[in-house]
């Protein structure tokens, strides 16, 4: 039985969560601080490295090819790897996680603007702006669309890979699942809570980038209302 009282063959003891609901709620906050924290420094690390690869273009094949051979080292190795070095910190988790958004943000904010049509970054040319001014005013605001779609997936991305994280003893949704599913003889309540939880929370950030998207783009709405 997936839900229902507790017994034998119950999958969720709702007395367990009830219990520890104070465990569940940390847990959130950890999840959301250690998906937030990579996030953020990842696009603005992203950020920095699409402004060179555009403005110095043999630099993108390089930049695509390291953070590309980052995002295809399996995340707990990555994690095991850095351990000597940075121990078991959150140093370590957001080293890891950060490495995995660079790739998917470096190719959708170059993507992003290098899809502006040429005839209005020409317009904007001949209306007097300078360069630096017209990437940030013009170029980067027509390619939200695709920035924004490459926030979401590496949100939805991160979170799911910090639960990863607590197989290397830090918290979050992760911990739940170890420290109080795995460790204790695959306990499934808080497996199958940590679980769920996580999905949620990705499909609520996800939801929430899009409202975003919908207000940094009021172009795009007029465009489909008409």
């Amino acid at each position: 039985m997936l839900f229902g009282a507790n017994g034998p063959n119950s999958f969720i003891w709702w007395d367990w969560v009830d219990r520890h609901r104070d465990l569940i709620k940390d847990a959130t906050f950890e999840h959301l601080r250690l998906t937030l924290i990579a996030v953020v420094v990842g696009f603005l690390l992203s950020g920095l490295l699409s402004v060179i690869a555009l403005r110095y273009r043999w630099t993108y094949a390089p930049i695509t090819w390291v953070t590309g051979t980052l995002y295809t080292i399996p995340s707990l190795a990555l994690f095991v790897l850095l351990v000597p070095w940075t121990g078991f910190t959150t140093l370590t988790a957001e080293i890891g996680l950060v490495s995995y958004t660079l790739l998917i943000l470096i190719r959708n904010i170059v993507a992003g603007v290098d899809g502006v049509p040429a005839p209005l970054k020409e317009a904007a040319d001949a209306m007097g702006y300078r360069p630096v001014r017209r990437f940030f005013e013009i170029d980067l605001r027509l390619a939200t669309p695709a920035i924004v779609a490459g926030l979401r997936i590496a949100t939805v991305t991160t979170i799911g890979l910090v639960t990863v994280t607590g197989l290397i003893g830090l918290g979050g949704y992760g911990g739940l699942i170890v420290d109080q599913g795995v460790n204790r003889n695959f306990f499934s309540t808080p497996i199958v809570v940590g679980a769920t939880l996580s999905v949620a929370m990705a499909v609520v950030l996800d939801v929430g980038l899009a409202g975003v998207e919908r207000l940094l783009t009021p172009w795009a709405r007029r465009k489909v209302a008409s």
